[in-house]
């Protein structure tokens, strides 16, 4: 499940979450967990991808005709720094490239996520604290304790945008890193290659889905980070050694499948749609030529509604390079 799948469920009354918020972290949005993170500093983000995986590597596909080629990548958005992922597949795929295109193009830019954050996620209106019991409280404390924050300091969040904070304490306490996020080593290599650098979609579109979900689903979503604190590493883990493996169907049990039995209309919005807005954008520019290199999150790359599925429908053979 998704951070945003988790607010839908909640809104619904859909029942006990499938998936951790550490997993949706992964695999959802590329909205920047970095900007919540902290920004990446070039040379280390670089320095990630010089490990090569030692069984398999993250899935790599390619679509061609006589004057474009297109590569589509499926990322993890925060990973450990030591997970291997690297493959000479990908440095091909990659170096071929005239320019490289992620879900954003500018995830770790905290110049423009901040007055994003400030219209979208501040209400100094409502006190966070107001919203919670006294041991939803004590639970949002300890939490934001291990972030070197204090629940004072999330108090003019609304819930979307602490719970999407939060959620990033357990993680880092088991060690993964936004900084080591695909998309940030992928986009320092480009730009240190002055490769042109895209998104398919734009920060604010992905944080008006955010919030945009209705206030209760949003405290859902706070509450199942808060009950989920302790354990929040369990599906990540499964998730990262999927993807590091090539593992397409385990990654689609893990991220697709779930979100779909839970909220149908979630699925077509946060995957379908946006899944059908890439393919014809990708269509647009394979009228075109030369080489490009797209990395998107992984869930869209699963499935029968995958960005490849939704490609073949429009007549493009899509083969995995590995």
């Amino acid at each position: 499940m998704t951070l945003v799948q988790s607010f839908t469920a909640s809104t619904l009354g859909l029942g006990r979450r499938l998936m951790t918020t550490a997993t949706a972290a992964a695999l959802g949005l590329g909205l920047g967990l970095a900007v919540i993170g902290g920004a990446p500093e070039a040379a280390y983000a670089q320095d990630v991808a010089l490990t090569s995986a030692p069984d398999g590597s993250p899935a790599l596909w390619v679509l061609r005709d006589e004057d474009s080629t297109i590569y589509l990548f499926g990322t993890v958005h925060i990973l450990r720094p030591e997970t291997a992922w690297h493959s000479d597949a990908v440095d091909k795929a990659f170096a071929s490239a005239d320019r490289v295109l992620f879900e954003i193009s500018n995830p770790d830019d905290q110049a423009a996520a901040m007055p994003l954050i400030q219209r979208y996620g501040i209400d100094m209106e409502t006190p966070l604290s107001s919203r919670l019991t006294a041991e939803e409280q004590a639970k949002l404390n300890t939490a934001a304790g291990d972030m070197g924050m204090t629940g004072a300091m999330l108090e003019p969040m609304r819930p979307w945008l602490a719970g999407l904070t939060l959620s990033m304490a357990p993680l880092a306490k088991a060690g993964y890193d936004p900084q080591s996020g695909v998309e940030l080593v992928l986009r320092a290599r480009a730009l240190e290659a002055g490769k042109p650098v895209d998104g398919l979609e734009t920060m604010e579109e992905q944080i008006q889905i955010l919030a945009g979900m209705p206030e209760e689903g949003q405290m859902g979503f706070l509450r199942s980070v808060l009950d989920d604190y302790e354990s929040a590493t369990v599906e990540l883990d499964r998730l990262v050694a999927a993807w590091a493996a090539g593992d397409v169907e385990a990654l689609e049990a893990i991220g697709v499948t779930p979100m779909r039995e839970e909220s149908e209309p979630f699925y077509q919005t946060l995957l379908v749609r946006r899944n059908a807005n890439w393919a014809g954008q990708i269509d647009t520019m394979m009228e075109g030529e030369g080489v490009i290199f797209i990395a998107v999150g992984s869930a869209h790359l699963a499935g029968d509604d995958s960005v490849q599925a939704l490609l073949e429908q429009r007549g493009y053979t899509v083969e995995r390079v590995q």
